[in-house]
């Protein structure tokens, strides 16, 4: 694979805090390599823009291997930028060319307030996640691993529901800022295994409760979320988080 350097002019969103107004900046870097990593260029425009005496620009990040779901950049107007199946930390810059404009911004929403800069608050999923992602365990010794049986084909579905890191690209994608692609793999991954029973009847209820009270829209089957998804989390859990909601709905002593 060839290398090479090039130079690019970002415009980059700008914001002092939730209450503050915010707008683009625009700063060029210079000799960025190919082989870079998307934060990584960023790592050169803040040690620039401090050389220069200047406030670097806030960016979410950790551990930039594509499983911790802290980087959310929405980039010329993709979440995560132009390649499928990735996130922004492992988003390399020969993905662009010499001469490239490049506008960044945070994520859009209004369950996610931006904090600073490309900086969104996503506790949201948190919360989400308290109302139902969790299931009844008995503590102590661990269990043999062949005492709960279960098939393949479910283990299999679950472990790819499973796959998702709550970055939240499926809301900064959607036209809507719905939750649902989320919030239904969360609910999947439980609900394809016996260990989610107890909390079965209760669960999807609780989830898309807590996703309605924070704020996020309806879920209206455009797909965005599933084509901008990191993880390539398919819209069938969306489809199964329903069957769970309307099942529950039915059943529940709630």
């Amino acid at each position: 694979m060839e290398h090479y350097n090039m130079n690019l002019t970002l415009k980059v969103w700008k914001q002092k805090n939730t209450n503050a107004q915010g707008g683009f900046e625009t700063y060029s870097v210079k000799n960025i390599s190919s082989e870079m990593s998307f934060l990584e260029m960023f790592d050169v425009l803040n040690e620039q823009l401090i050389n220069e005496g200047k406030e670097p620009v806030a960016f979410d990040h950790d551990c930039r291997e594509g499983i911790c779901g802290m980087c959310s950049m929405h980039i010329n107007g993709r979440a995560h930028g132009p390649w499928a199946g990735t996130t922004t930390c492992q988003l390399h810059m020969r993905a662009f060319k010499d001469g490239d404009t490049i506008t960044v911004e945070p994520w859009r929403s209004g369950a996610f307030p931006v904090l600073k800069d490309l900086t969104v608050d996503r506790t949201a999923f948190d919360r989400i996640i308290e109302a139902g992602g969790y299931i009844s365990v008995n503590t102590g010794n661990a269990q043999d691993a062949n005492c709960l049986p279960v098939d393949k084909h479910s283990a299999d579905l679950a472990f790819a529901a499973a796959a998702c890191i709550g970055c939240g690209a499926c809301v900064a994608a959607c036209k809507n800022s719905s939750a649902m692609l989320f919030v239904s793999a969360k609910v999947s991954q439980l609900a394809l295994l016996p260990q989610g029973d107890p909390e079965r009847k209760t669960r999807a209820l609780n989830m898309v409760a807590q996703m309605d009270k924070e704020g996020f829209g309806s879920c209206t089957n455009t797909g965005a979320c599933e084509a901008e998804c990191p993880k390539e989390i398919s819209l069938t859990n969306i489809a199964r988080l329903n069957r769970e909601f309307i099942g529950a709905g039915f059943t529940s002593e709630k």
